[in-house]
């Protein structure tokens, strides 16, 4: 039903929870335009009814306009997801022309310092919220992106409101998953049993205060959970992704799994490689399960949980999801989330691509959070 498109691993965030591979790839290597136009149409004759054109940061491409205009020209919905850094009036008028019917929009939190401080980018927060009275002036749905966890959770409820100034229609309000560039942040990152809660009480108050005005949609850190979710509705069933080199994924994160190998568009159709991949074949359906899953009334509901998660934890891909109680892992999770979240540590790894080479000095600052969350940030 929807295809991720990843144009670029560029960036010029340094997110502490970035949910791209642990190797990025560089700019010399990604689709061209006309590879990533009969990609598209690939897509689009797969079924693929909606396309979220993503990154790393995806305006970087200058070629954008086109490969919107493609999607609408194959009557797929295109939606821009994007940290905003990059866009001006002309751009988005431009990309509203050529057919994008939707944008989202990245919130590192609702205050200037502590945003900028978490992005890694001087500026972005201002910036961010200006783009985003921009979206809504080209006639465009937005949805706000807010990624959270123990240094911005204490503000939710600011950044439900400011939501909600802003003119979206939506939030997401998603806590970090531990896989990826993300796992070596942890510490830094986990938040308490009281924080969820907290936070959780804040969405369904939210909820019902705002019935109509703004839908919130609510993604619990997995760490804290007694059942897994299903990853992406189940592996291989309704979703793939286009890395920028054009390796063909089960979901956002397979890279993580790094004993698994993938097929790309320029070997391949995407059609042979979604229907027999064996990447899409490893862990579609559920007779690749073991136990206790292979027996479990729930293997059609939630497939065994996130293999990428499983594989993190376990060092076996294969292995029941340790946010299942089940699992004989799950006692080690909650022991883990219990221990992170109780460290005294502040600081990020923060993520980097030689910035410099694609953005310039000025970008190029390392923040860390102010102390109480609220001062200026500091290098």
């Amino acid at each position: 039903m929807g295809m991720l498109a990843e144009l670029t691993h560029r960036c010029p965030l340094s997110c502490p929870y970035c949910s791209n591979p642990l190797e990025l790839e560089r700019a010399a290597g990604e689709l061209t335009t006309e590879e990533w136009l009969w990609t598209i149409d690939e897509a689009a004759d797969l079924g693929v009814l909606q396309i979220h054109f993503s990154g790393g940061e995806p305006t970087v491409r200058r070629d954008l306009e086109r490969l919107i205009a493609r999607a609408r020209e194959r009557d797929v919905y295109s939606n821009l997801i994007t940290a905003g850094v990059l866009l001006d009036r002309r751009r988005i008028d431009a990309l509203a022309a050529a057919g994008l019917e939707h944008v989202q929009l990245s919130l590192q939190d609702s205050r200037s310092a502590s945003a900028d401080a978490i992005g890694g980018y001087r500026g972005g927060h201002e910036k961010k919220l200006a783009v985003a009275g921009m979206v809504r002036a080209a006639g465009l749905p937005l949805t706000i992106n807010a990624v959270v966890h123990r240094q911005n959770l204490h503000r939710l409820e600011e950044l439900i409101d400011l939501s909600v100034a802003l003119g979206a229609e939506r939030l997401e309000v998603a806590h970090v998953q531990y896989y990826g560039w993300a796992y070596a942040n942890r510490a830094a990152l986990m938040p308490t049993r009281d924080q969820l809660d907290r936070a959780t009480d804040t969405v369904e108050a939210a909820r019902d205060r705002l019935k109509g005005i703004l839908g919130i949609d609510y993604v619990v850190p997995d760490y804290y959970a007694r059942r897994p979710k299903a990853c992406m509705g189940g592996w291989g069933r309704r979703f793939v992704n286009v890395t920028p080199v054009g390796k063909v994924l089960p979901c956002h994160a397979a890279e993580s799994i790094t004993d698994m190998t993938f097929e790309a568009v320029r070997e391949r159709p995407l059609a042979a490689i979604w229907e027999d991949g064996p990447a899409f074949e490893r862990f579609r359906g559920t007779g690749w399960m073991a136990e206790p899953c292979r027996s479990c009334d729930r293997r059609e509901v939630d497939f065994g949980g996130c293999r990428c998660q499983a594989f993190a934890l376990t060092g076996d891909a294969a292995a029941t999801d340790p946010a299942c109680s089940l699992s004989p892992r799950h006692g080690h999770m909650v022991a883990l989330a219990k221990s992170e979240s109780g460290a005294d540590r502040r600081d990020f790894v923060y993520r980097s691509m030689s910035r410099r080479e694609h953005f310039g000095r000025g970008s190029s600052a390392v923040l860390r959070p102010p102390a109480d969350g609220s001062g200026s940030p500091e290098k």
